[in-house]
């Protein structure tokens, strides 16, 4: 079974970022067999990962829809539905890579999130580690789309409201079936230390804080550049941050 690890947490505290940055920790340690999944209806994690996107989810949502009644010959559902997968599914030498997307047309996103489980539950025994992108908000947690994560990292910017949407997201896994085995806060794009009222929040939240990651200008000048994060230089300080954050992680066995 592969070590699930999911990031989560409001817009804009870089989310994707930080998954393209365990993507690459991961392969760094010579860790290869890597499913990333980016769930989110904006797509993105494929440019910070520096690979072309495949056919998203969201597609083959509405083209298992239209050929509902025209499955090629000698083919069952499941068999089309897993071959048009295989069509999405982004293979480097060292990570893969699936998206969510953006369904077209009318509708709600439970098919699309109820297709993106059964895909991960189909995958699944082909990986050793998968690393989930979640998109902003809840929605993929309130529709269990991962029905066991190792390691959910919740990711706040740092202030109070960011905190208070982390711990939202806490108190909703304590409603879901979702089995998580370990659960911490991550503070992103810190300048110096917390602000008092930040760490009182996080205290009165009862969030288990895995660590601060730094406000790094060299992410913001490789965005600029149009270059993946995923080649962010190992002697940034986002991705020295984070190297501590995941040696960090995986020396814990229990979570907070």
């Amino acid at each position: 079974m592969p070590i699930t690890i999911a990031i989560s947490g409001k817009g804009g505290v870089g989310k994707s970022t930080i998954a393209a940055l365990i993507v690459r920790w991961l392969n760094d340690r010579g860790r290869r067999s890597v499913l990333a999944v980016d769930a989110d209806a904006n797509v993105n994690l494929n440019e910070l990962l520096g690979v072309d996107v495949g056919q998203p989810i969201g597609n083959i949502r509405e083209e298992m829809k239209q050929k509902v009644g025209d499955i090629p010959h000698g083919m069952t559902k499941q068999q089309f539905l897993e071959y048009k997968i295989h069509q999405g599914l982004v293979e480097t030498p060292n990570f893969d890579l699936i998206t969510m997307g953006r369904p077209e047309g009318p509708g709600c996103y439970c098919y699309a999130n109820n297709l993106l489980r059964d895909i991960l539950k189909a995958l699944s025994d082909n990986y050793d580690y998968i690393v989930i992108d979640n998109e902003a908000g809840m929605e993929h947690l309130s529709r269990r789309t991962a029905q066991h994560i190792d390691y959910l990292l919740v990711v706040s910017d740092p202030t109070v409201r960011g905190v208070q949407a982390a711990g939202k997201i806490s108190r909703l896994l304590q409603e879901l079936d979702t089995r998580v085995g370990q659960k911490w806060l991550v503070i992103n794009q810190a300048s110096g230390g917390l602000n008092p009222s930040v760490e009182a929040e996080i205290r009165k939240e009862g969030l288990g804080l895995l660590t601060v990651l730094a406000d790094d200008k060299s992410v913001r000048s490789n965005d600029a550049d149009g270059c993946p994060t995923y080649s962010l230089p190992s002697t940034s300080v986002l991705h020295k941050t984070v190297d501590t954050m995941m040696t960090r992680l995986f020396a814990n066995s229990v979570g907070a």
